[in-house]
């Protein structure tokens, strides 16, 4: 069994600490400076760690070949699966001319106005697509909506990639917000409420954040009555269902009551007119069937997979798979114990729920088989290179999981004291780069936050929901996340031109947040919950 080093150059945490952000630089760099497109960042970041796991951290190669299989396994099943189906879902929407009826049907029943429709389809329907799918595929669908709808590609990939930090906690029907759970020993209704008490700062806060990149101060401050209802009612519904209902429901019913509100109120308020944030114009043509016809696919999707979710079927059939010479073969020498390595492999996972949805769509709108097989073909050219960023960056956080650089960098950042609480949203934003899952991200690190708050005395319940929602705010920024994003809006290859766009933003939030964690832990001690 290889144990785990924690300080293996020069027995200095320092050092060791520098040595272990080497891939996660090499990856930065590569995309933010070098503009290099996110599968060659990938690999080389993968590369690097490999490198530095073998040779400084003393890890064997066949356990570091094994970690790269385990993550890239995974990578496969189920991450892409869910990105392949809700994408085939997409195509056969597109290709059925439904998702013309969509955009029609948005052109028809809000304002003339690109500020409008960016806020409820880059936030209010995207929040509702990460709640039943999640891991990327909301930014793919709702950015190539928003191309449709006149805004250059690279825009809507920015600003739906911003907006998507607000739901993400909570994505997949609350799975983060359980496995943070399962891995912390800390009630899942607490964690979930501390989170609801972070957060919904940020949903109130983005649609005015967002609009103001896109429009300025003066263009946001036109729309400052729909904004209020738009980010307010996403808000209070986040906070009211983590701290007072079931938890699991919140992306979908915060998406929901933000939506209907802000459609609802545009019923009443609309804003001046402006030619220059004008719609680019569409077949007006009313399509045959009902005028809600072109919602078919997204009320399928999420109704299925509530329900899917609910009546528990992805368990039948699971399998927990121990990985091959890899599962209890590193000991953890931080949490002293040993490294299970095992592969949940479910056939009926929530991808397969959207490959029903599909199916029903496409018979619903008289898609044919051909069409459908053609669909699916379209669906692995969009999105080939994505596996292979996708595969190397998990499996770059595997090899950084097992092989120790990550228990590194968590001891280095858990080591600076009481300054603890400004540094820990930092940590779930590491995970979440490199991982592109929040859920993935809170069972890296979220046990290391709370062994450091109990030896700092500081709330563990609140270190390991910050954990949680400082992941969010990497969520922008990961490799994973933007190379499923380009998928369907034409920009392969400027992976790093996007990555530079968010990079700031991404931090600012995540200072934001940061704050607010230094405030609940010293000064308003009273909004962490009680489990």
């Amino acid at each position: 069994m290889f144990h785990q080093l924690l300080t293996p150059v020069g027995d200095n945490l320092a050092l060791s600490f520098i040595c272990a952000i080497l891939p996660i630089v090499t990856v930065f760099v590569m995309l933010g400076l070098l503009r290099r497109p996110s599968w060659q960042s990938s690999i080389a970041g993968l590369m690097v760690a490999l490198v530095v796991a073998v040779a400084l951290w003393q890890f064997p190669v066949g356990l570091a070949l094994d970690s790269i299989a385990a993550g890239a396994t995974f990578a496969l099943w189920p991450v892409m699966w869910i990105v392949f189906t809700a994408l085939l879902l997409y195509n056969i929407a597109v290709r059925s001319g439904n998702f013309d009826q969509f955009k029609g049907w948005m052109v028809r029943n809000l304002p003339n106005d690109r500020r409008i429709v960016l806020v409820v389809v880059g936030f209010s329907f995207s929040a509702l697509l990460e709640g039943v799918a999640g891991f990327g595929t909301p930014v793919a669908i709702t950015s190539s909506i928003l191309v449709g709808l006149g805004f250059s590609a690279i825009d809507a990939l920015t600003f739906t990639l911003i907006f998507n930090t607000a739901p993400v906690a909570f994505g997949a029907m609350g799975t983060p917000i359980t496995v943070l759970a399962q891995v912390t020993g800390i009630p899942d209704t607490a964690l979930a409420a501390m989170v609801g008490r972070q957060l919904p700062f940020f949903g109130f806060l983005l649609p005015f954040y967002v609009v103001a990149m896109y429009a300025g101060w003066r263009g946001m401050i036109k729309m400052l009555p729909f904004l209020v209802i738009a980010g307010g009612s996403f808000a209070f519904t986040q906070f009211w269902v983590t701290n007072y209902s079931d938890y699991h429901l919140t992306d979908a019913m915060a998406a929901l009551v933000s939506l209907v509100v802000s459609i609802g109120f545009l019923q009443v308020w609309k804003p001046a007119a402006d030619p220059a944030y004008a719609l680019t114009p569409i077949d007006m043509t009313p399509a045959s069937g009902h005028p809600l016809r072109g919602w078919i696919p997204w009320v399928l999707i999420s109704g299925i997979v509530i329900l899917w979710a609910t009546f528990k079927i992805p368990s039948i059939g699971a399998l927990n798979i121990e990985w091959p010479g890899l599962h209890n073969q590193v000991f953890i020498t931080l949490y002293d114990k040993a490294y299970a390595a095992i592969w949940a492999f479910q056939p009926l996972a929530s991808g397969t729920a959207i490959l029903v949805s599909a199916i029903l769509t496409a018979l619903i709108l008289k898609v044919s088989l051909g069409e459908v097989l053609r669909c699916a073909a379209l669906t692995w050219r969009q999105i080939r290179m994505a596996v292979v960023t996708v595969a190397a960056i998990i499996a770059l956080a595997y090899l950084m999981n097992y092989s120790g650089l990550n228990y590194t960098l968590g001891l280095g950042v858990a080591s600076v004291g009481a300054v603890f609480p400004l540094l820990s949203a930092f940590l779930g934003w590491v995970a979440v780069f490199l991982s592109g899952s929040d859920t993935s991200g809170n069972a890296l690190f979220g046990n290391l936050q709370v062994v450091a708050a109990r030896q700092l005395n500081l709330s563990p319940i609140l270190m390991a929901a910050t954990n949680s929602s400082g992941g969010v705010m990497g969520k922008m920024i990961s490799p994973q996340n933007i190379s499923t994003g380009v998928a369907t809006t034409g920009l392969q290859g400027q992976e790093g031109a996007i990555f530079a766009r968010t990079f700031k933003h991404s931090i600012l939030l995540t200072l934001v947040l940061s704050a607010i964690v230094y405030l609940q832990q010293y000064v308003f001690p009273a909004m962490i919950p009680v489990p």
